[in-house]
């Protein structure tokens, strides 16, 4: 639940559990806090947009296909920090980000809670609230839309952590290896059996999955698509026939994973190789089914 000024207040909702049929939310003013003041501290940068926009929307909307036509339509709610001292750059929205994705048909309102770029190491997240609207469009719009949404499923972290909940990762195209460091260079650990080594077991009553690495680098090849020709400008050396992604799990931290893919804690999991590669321009919702005709887009007169 989010609304502006007051701080944002989340709840993990089952259909086991009857009190979820009232729900009551008591939202308190936003004050500002220590890393605010941190910010502040910083100095925002005037023109933020004008020398970051780019920038951000390739690390933000990214730089697929589907991120080429998706943009951003309130520019002006962002404010742009940069620390010398830490060589981050933070982005931060007093509202929503209003994200337009043409080549799915989503409006998407976006609630920041932070972006940052650490230049040194080169990581970047950013962790916030989507809220998907479907677009209305001609039946000639919507063909394209279910088609790219498809696409855009066929490979995602959505479509990975569900077939790793319902344990037909191979049926689905992927396939995993643990990865051991040696130096520089990461080696792959035969496996017999890939949910041993995660240590996967569900829970009947609750319905909720989980999974802890026996170790922390996780390769994922997914086999049923190749990587879009804007990935290998990026990375010339990527594999041309799969698409390679690395997933780097906190060590010793346990992943629970819901039917409908969602997983937590997000923050307990990095994605490095084309999994990073996809980000918000190719995010669909957690309803989103390849087969349900309810999730078609609507269309327009």
């Amino acid at each position: 639940v989010t609304y502006t000024g007051f701080e944002t207040e989340s709840a993990r909702v089952t259909s086991s559990d009857p009190q979820n049929e009232n729900l009551s939310f008591e939202m308190s003013p936003q004050t500002q806090s220590l890393e605010e003041v941190s910010v502040a501290l910083s100095n925002e940068v005037k023109d933020g947009w004008q020398k970051y926009g780019e920038f951000f929307i390739n690390n933000f909307i990214g730089q697929s296909g589907n991120a080429k036509q998706t943009t951003i339509k309130n520019t002006d709610v962002l404010h742009f920090y940069f620390s010398k001292k830490r060589n981050r750059l933070k982005v931060l929205a007093k509202e929503p980000v209003t994200v337009e994705n043409n080549a799915l048909g989503y409006i998407l309102h976006f609630a920041i809670d932070s972006f940052t770029y650490e230049y040194n190491s080169t990581t970047n997240l950013f962790i916030g609230y989507p809220l998907f609207e479907e677009m209305t469009g001609t039946p000639e719009q919507m063909k394209v839309w279910r088609t790219n949404r498809l696409k855009a499923f066929q490979g995602s972290m959505l479509q990975f952590m569900r077939s790793m909940y319902n344990k037909n990762l191979e049926q689905t195209g992927y396939e995993l290896q643990l990865l051991v460091s040696n130096g520089a260079k990461d080696v792959p650990v035969p496996l017999e059996d890939i949910y041993t080594a995660l240590n996967f077991s569900k829970d009947d009553s609750s319905g909720v999955a989980e999974i802890r690495p026996m170790l922390p680098n996780l390769a994922v090849v997914y086999k049923n698509m190749r990587p879009e020709p804007a990935y290998l400008k990026i990375d010339s050396l990527a594999a041309k026939n799969y698409q390679l992604s690395k997933l780097v799990f906190a060590p010793g931290e346990t992943i629970n994973i819901e039917q409908n893919g969602y997983f937590f804690d997000q923050t307990d999991v990095t994605s490095n190789g084309y999994l990073g590669f996809r980000k918000i321009g190719d995010m669909l919702p957690y309803d989103y089914s390849p087969m349900a005709k309810s999730q078609e887009p609507t269309g327009g007169q």
